[in-house]
């Protein structure tokens, strides 16, 4: 637990809410540099995990202040509080029912009126509210100047200007809000925080006061614990879906009143978010300078390229071939050394120190553990570097232009850009690419991007390719592993439109998408991202994919303790037929895309025990590229890249659809595309 002493000593005040542990709710829309405050103040005491009952990701953090614990928990990030979306869902029914003792909302000081609303929003709700201004150096840079004492006068609440990325003002944010904590007579007369504070909320236009005041008098009494009556009225108003299902029930016996009281003013949520664009016009003019007209900043010129229609496409694919050149260029050297200096001498060692041992013991632990799962650890360096190039890449901004790029074809599928961001998810790991679908608000959208997700090459598929396309293709490795991520690219993209136009009646969606300014990345918060990746690829490695190397080790024994009678080779030579439709004569290759399933990092570990430990200074990928020809290869990467997803992706899928049909469709779809797409690569190629 991180030692934070970030309390000045004019903060005195025995009898405060300080002395009881405090939450502190962390909220803010995405790109606004939310995460990286919370990785600053918590480091790595960090719990991960779900919130109750979803499948939205919840990171709580604890860190200590002038002796004090503190519990940071860190709320999805979100545009706004109407209930759209689970994120939003979340995040306000924590202020509501959980009762933080304060809100700290993060600010993009490079786009502050659009972050605004959502401020505008937080201010109807109980908590008290402090706002750090984050990317203040960013706004700077790009000629906008913003007075924080003067932000603070107009809304009422504390306003703290940050670098977040540098460490820079988060002992003021916490001085912030140890100070809307404390009695004012307990402070020093020069603190001004202290002072009782005013919020100043956006007010309804004249016209619908009255109305408001209507709505007020019919639920008075009526509304259930925790929620503020003047918000439950405000709600429903703008016409909240979550809390009109509330109230229907709760006011059952005057709802037909309301009812019609709300369809005669169906125009009120114009009148609220039109009443919240005035008050942030206010706080903007008093307290924001602009840049003069014709300014030309660094993301204006980089956009040119980021966001062309051709160049921005251009630039997409070149940033992933650069992905892979890295990996290749700085990990692989990092790898054949692990794979001959460690596991190779691991092995022996092993062999030689277990002589006395039964034979089967030895066999499990050499070449099933050691062989299997001591393989796959020794793709650390590749996952490490995959993840920090992707870190880097999102932290500077540059995934929401993939995302505004990839936004027309993902009209073709009768998608939006929104659904690239949970699918540019499944380049580390197809599970939260499904998961992360939930931010699609129209369901057929949402459905459809579920079902394209495990088209999307994972880490483990790009690191089995990662080990595999060198050992077949030498120097060409990283331009074949280029062209089967387009290949992927272009099967997702001609299987979305098949979906949608066959399934779906070639229905689309619309939607306007907000792009961040380019900012520096930074390391601690790149850090973190890899380390947690990392970390738990090393916890599947040494749970699931131990046990896998185990039961495909016993499998490739049993029953009799011979490799070729035993089942494995049996069920491989039962499916050769179709393995050679593809160039796979060698049953093993089969049996390594089968046990794929369970993690498709097993495609590796099932070679390494199938093919033996290493021999005369041969690593594994030196002894399987002896057994495939260049167009079988070819074919059988093909294959892995589409082939169907873990059982994990496919659990989630489940989940997510909460329907085995299409749980089923999606499995048989997948496993139809890649065989296909095997037999004509090795044809073609061939």
């Amino acid at each position: 637990m991180s030692d934070v002493r970030l309390i000045d000593e004019h903060v005195r005040n025995p009898k405060s809410r300080i002395d009881d542990a405090i939450t502190v709710a962390l909220a803010g829309q995405p790109n606004v540099g939310k995460s990286t405050v919370f990785n600053m103040l918590t480091g790595l005491s960090q719990h991960v995990g779900n919130w109750p009952g979803k499948t939205v990701e919840q990171k709580s953090g604890a860190f200590t202040c002038n002796g004090q614990t503190l519990r940071l928990v860190d709320l999805p990030g979100t545009y706004s509080l109407t209930a759209n979306s689970e994120e939003e869902l979340i995040a306000r029914d924590f202020i509501i029912r959980q009762r933080p003792d304060a809100v700290v909302v993060i600010v993009n000081a490079a786009a502050l009126e659009r972050n605004l609303y959502l401020v505008a929003e937080l201010l109807a709700l109980p908590a008290p509210l402090v706002i750090g201004l984050n990317m203040i150096d960013v706004a700077e840079r790009h000629g906008i100047h913003i007075e924080p004492h003067v932000l603070a006068a107009a809304l009422g609440v504390p306003v703290v200007p940050l670098v977040a990325s540098k460490n820079q003002g988060l002992r003021e944010l916490m001085n912030a809000v140890q100070c809307v904590l404390t009695d004012a007579a307990a402070c020093a007369p020069e603190c001004r925080l202290c002072t009782p504070i005013t919020p100043a909320r956006p007010a309804l236009k004249p016209e619908h006061l009255a109305v408001l005041a209507e709505v007020r008098g019919l639920i008075g009494g009526k509304v259930p614990e925790p929620y503020p009556e003047d918000w439950v009225a405000l709600k429903l108003l703008e016409g909240d879906a979550e809390i009109t299902r509330l109230m229907r029930q709760a006011a059952a016996d005057v709802w037909d009143r309301i009812h019609a009281l709300l369809m005669r003013h169906e125009d009120a949520y114009l009148d609220i978010a039109g009443g919240r664009y005035e008050w942030i016009e206010r706080m903007v003019r008093a307290a924001v300078v602009r840049p003069r007209a014709g300014v030309v900043c660094l993301t204006d010129r980089v956009d040119k390229i980021a966001t062309h229609p051709l160049w921005g496409l251009v630039m997409l694919l070149g940033m992933l071939g650069l992905v892979f050149w890295l990996t290749y260029s700085v990990a692989l050297p990092i790898v054949d050394w692990l794979d001959r200096a460690v596991v190779a001498s691991l092995a022996e060692w092993l062999r030689g120190a277990m002589a006395a041992a039964p034979a089967w013991l030895s066999g499990l632990v050499v070449d099933g553990l050691i062989g299997g799962a001591g393989t796959v650890l020794t793709f650390l360096p590749i996952l490490t570097v995959f993840f920090a190039t992707l870190g880097v890449l999102e932290d500077i901004g540059y995934l929401a232009r993939a995302a505004y790029v990839m936004d027309r074809f993902m009209h073709w599928m009768g998608l939006h850009g929104r659904s690239f961001l949970p699918l540019s998810l499944g380049f580390g790991c197809n599970v939260p690419a499904v998961l992360g679908a939930r931010i699609v608000e129209d369901r057929r959208a949402r459905l459809l991007t579920i079902l394209l997700a495990p088209l999307v090459p994972c880490a483990a598929r790009l690191t089995v390719v990662a080990f595999l396309a060198p050992a077949f293709f030498g120097g060409a490795a990283t331009l074949v592993a280029w062209g089967l991520v387009v290949v992927n690219v272009v099967v997702l993209a001609l299987t979305g439109i098949a979906i949608n136009r066959l399934a779906f009646k070639g229905a689309h969606t619309a939607f306007i998408m907000e792009v961040p300014l380019y900012h520096q990345p930074n390391a601690r918060t790149i850090g973190l991202f890899v380390w947690h990746n990392v970390r738990e690829f090393v916890k599947k490695a040494g749970t699931l994919i131990l046990l896998m190397s185990a039961i495909v080790w016993a499998l490739s024994m049993l029953p009799g303790g011979d490799v070729k009678q035993s089942w494995l080779v049996g069920l491989g030579r039962w499916l050769e037929p179709a393995g050679r439709l593809m160039g796979l004569g060698d049953w093993r290759w089969i049996v390594a895309l089968l046990t794929s399933f369970i993690a498709k990092e097993n495609t590796i570990a099932t070679l390494g025990i199938l093919y033996g430990s290493a021999a005369d200074g041969v690593g594994l990928a030196g002894r399987v590229a002896a057994t495939l020809t260049p167009a079988a290869a070819l074919a059988f990467l093909v294959v892995q890249m589409l082939f169907i997803p873990c059982a994990a992706t496919v659990a989630a899928i489940k989940q997510e659809t909460a329907s085995w049909k299409w749980t089923a469709f999606s499995v048989g779809l997948l496993m139809a595309i890649s065989l296909s797409a095997g037999v004509v690569t090795y044809q073609l190629a061939g």
